[in-house]
């Protein structure tokens, strides 16, 4: 009897091998370098997923619904879309700063006056703590696409060659040599 708990908690423990984590990631990465389209499509799909994200907290969450149409759209890639989206996670609490003067500094105040008054009061809650977040988060969202898509894509193009060169290199020392003498 104890044998057979001892198989099970083997079978547990192999479960949760981080070396079959690091290969599950390493594949994922492989997938997004294979990805039709190529790097250009990852970074792009990249790029969306954190304008997006620059202005999806004050919205409680509703703008991440706009990644799918603007994957769709702008033929991006989608796993490059929400890799992006959980970077954006990482770097929005200094950003957010940042997306509430910008939002301050284009929102003009007798704007947020007219629709605090014409908007039922929920909303009105919303539009008053929010609405400068999301309209600076979507102008540095905007920036930080563009500015994160070359560096995005000239890295995966970059690892692209490597491979592509090792397996070059590989296929010439595994050929048999036609020397004539």
């Amino acid at each position: 009897m104890q044998s057979t708990q001892k198989v099970k908690m083997m079978k547990v423990k192999a479960r949760y091998d981080w070396k079959s984590t690091k290969r599950w990631f390493r594949y994922k990465y492989l997938l997004l370098l294979r990805a039709k389209g190529g790097p250009s499509k990852v970074a792009r799909g990249f790029s969306i997923g954190l304008f997006v994200e620059m202005f999806t907290l004050p919205t409680a969450g509703f703008a991440f619904a706009l990644i799918f149409p603007l994957v769709y759209l702008l033929r991006a890639n989608l796993p490059g879309a929400l890799i992006g989206f959980v970077f954006g996670k990482v770097i929005y609490i200094p950003f957010s700063i940042l997306n509430k003067q910008v939002g301050d500094w284009l929102v003009p105040k007798h704007f947020k006056i007219y629709l605090i008054h014409h908007l039922p009061h929920m909303l009105s809650n919303i539009i008053r703590s929010g609405l400068d977040l999301i309209v600076g988060g979507m102008v540095v969202g905007l920036v930080l696409g563009i500015i994160a898509y070359f560096p995005i894509m000239l890295l995966l193009k970059y690892h692209a060659n490597r491979r592509k060169e090792k397996r070059r290199i590989r296929k010439d020392q595994l050929a048999p040599s036609n020397t004539n003498e």
